[in-house]
């Protein structure tokens, strides 16, 4: 075992020593160590409920022959902190995760790893982690909240609690439906409830092969999640016998069919951030438009929020991810899973519960599937849009820009009653480098379509969406600000040309015109320029590639 390094040898007399001192008895020693990396934390309501979660995997572990180790990982909750500073704070997190996990795993030579994590960049750093480490791990993720209530009808946090904003703006609801709509839109523990970010990331843990069959839709509340979080722990002890470590598991074809799976769910265009980051960690290159490729040809078979009308707990109760892989299965590689089933056998073991919410592939809501990746003269290197949200007259769009060179700006004008119909709204300055951290646009896409105008304005950023935007949203827009993207020379009342169909988007400036507004150029100085965040804009990569960090 890998742990042997650290406890076996006359030289190692004073580890054993220290690790006595943990507690740990001596017929426990010859055993696997495991790390349990928890994300736990008071402040994030999807991951008040892990304390729960620790006691079902340590008990798991002990009753399969292995020893525990908890520690820490931080968490960020991308809600509280949008809109304000501390959103810069959030995609940098990821990397600070994967580093911490791969820094406690090599320095006490874990010989496997349990990932208990939930939201946004936490999952993904994590997966990054157990790429890069290699030794066996298995992702538990902690689960989806239930719907809130409010006088006879559900509520999501991001479609009912964000876009309230605009409404409130536009008059169109009062001091007491905001007080109420606050106490009632999150009522528990768990990850918010659309097929959001978190959520999305969890099912594409769930389609790697990373989560035990089940993981990504079972509620935070559930007893099911709890003997999940026992199976997980009795797993990683047997794939740990088996020396099955993750990049046995997360292969190119393991990567297809999580983009697959992704494409026919609709999720959030952050996984073409994530996805490529943990395939960079495995060393699986994989191209932006791998994912377009794949879009092209998977029916997008679920209609989720915040485009749809779905919740994730009507996911789970129709069959979840082994359903929606059943319903795929033609489409899907047969690839290796931490369960010790392959694909196929988890989708023949499924049953679809409900053929409204997991469609057959002939019924599909849409042909493709949920993103799609644009290029044009205003983004050479690509720019995403989660199609399967837009209006389908506004896949092709020519409008007017309104450009900003922050979030704040951009929000003092929508709230302020300056955006019109027939405006293109341009928030640049926000991607990787020049945010730095390429911040979430959630309040200003939310406040339009609160504002009742997500059918007549569009939105482009090289900055990034949440999971929950909807509408004609275009992010990601590479080359960014920062790199001398086209998006930085652009003025008020450019017209701008968006066809989502032929995957275009474009400045309809002349070529020699653009040359003449790049003479002289100078990007904005950086908003940030001490702490981390300083660090972090130096070293990360373009959006295209996932914006990971490379030397």
């Amino acid at each position: 075992m890998k742990s042997d390094i650290i406890k076996k040898g006359i030289e190692r007399l004073p580890h054993r020593a220290l690790l006595y001192a943990t507690g740990i008895p001596r017929t426990e020693m010859n055993k696997p160590f495991i790390g349990v990396a928890t994300s736990f934390t008071d402040i994030i309501p999807g991951h008040i409920g892990m304390r729960d979660l620790e006691r079902f995997i340590e008990k798991g572990i002990h009753s399969a022959g292995g020893y525990p180790f908890f520690f820490g990982i931080p968490g960020i909750c991308d809600g509280i902190a949008m809109g304000h500073r501390g959103m810069h704070y959030s995609l940098p997190s990821r990397e600070l995760i994967a580093d911490m996990v791969e820094t406690i795993a090599e320095a006490h030579q874990l010989d496997g790893l349990v990932l208990l994590t939930n939201c946004d960049k936490i999952t993904p750093g994590m997966l990054m982690a157990a790429a890069r480490t290699n030794v066996p791990s298995i992702v538990v993720t902690a689960g989806p909240m239930l719907a809130g209530h409010m006088r006879g009808r559900r509520l999501s946090l991001i479609n009912d609690t964000f876009e309230a904003i605009g409404k409130y703006k536009k008059g169109l609801i009062n001091d007491s439906e905001i007080d109420e709509l606050e106490m009632c839109a999150c009522p528990g523990p768990g990850s918010c409830q659309g097929m959001y970010t978190a959520n999305t990331m969890a099912c594409v843990a769930e389609s790697l092969g990373m989560s035990l069959p089940g993981c990504a839709t079972s509620l935070a509340v559930s007893s099911k999640k709890r003997r999940i979080a026992f199976h997980s722990g009795e797993r990683i002890v047997e794939l740990i016998k088996k020396n099955i470590t993750p990049k046995k598991i997360i292969t190119r074809k393991a990567f297809e069919n999580a983009i697959r799976v992704d494409m026919a769910l609709g999720g959030s265009t952050n996984t073409v951030l994530h996805i490529p980051a943990i395939a960079y960690e495995s060393g699986v290159e994989l191209s932006l438009e791998m994912f377009d490729k794949i879009s092209r040809d998977t029916p997008h078979i679920t209609n989720m929020l915040p485009g749809g009308v779905h919740y994730l707990e009507d996911l789970e109760y129709a069959g979840g991810i082994p359903a929606v892989l059943k319903r795929l299965k033609p489409l899907l590689n047969n690839v290796m899973t931490v369960s010790g089933d392959k694909i196929y056998d988890i989708a023949e073991k499924a049953e679809i519960v409900d053929a409204e919410i997991i469609r057959p592939l002939s019924k599909a809501h849409h042909k493709e599937g949920g993103i799609a990746i644009l290029k044009g003269n205003l983004a050479p290197l690509g720019a995403v849009v989660k199609q399967s949200a837009v209006a389908k007259s506004m896949l092709k769009y020519k409008g007017r820009a309104r450009v900003f060179d922050s979030e704040e700006d951009s929000m003092r004008a929508i709230l302020g009653g300056k955006i019109k119909a027939g405006d293109v709204v341009v928030i640049r300055y926000e991607g990787p480098r020049g945010g730095p951290g390429m911040r979430e646009m959630l309040n200003p896409t939310s406040a339009i379509a609160g504002m009742g105008l997500s059918e007549s304005v569009a939105l482009i950023t090289d900055g990034r969406f949440s999971g929950g935007t909807r509408g004609p949203c275009i992010g990601h827009i590479s080359p960014e600000a920062m790199e001398g993207g086209a998006i930085a020379i652009l003025k008020n009342g450019d017209l701008i040309s968006i066809n989502i169909s032929k995957r275009r988007i474009d400045v309809l400036l002349s070529d020699d015109e653009i040359r003449n507004r790049f003479k002289g150029f100078k990007p904005l100085k950086p908003k940030i320029n001490k702490g981390w965040l300083a660090r972090y804009a130096q070293f990360v990569s373009s959006a295209n590639t996932g914006a990971v960090m490379k030397n």
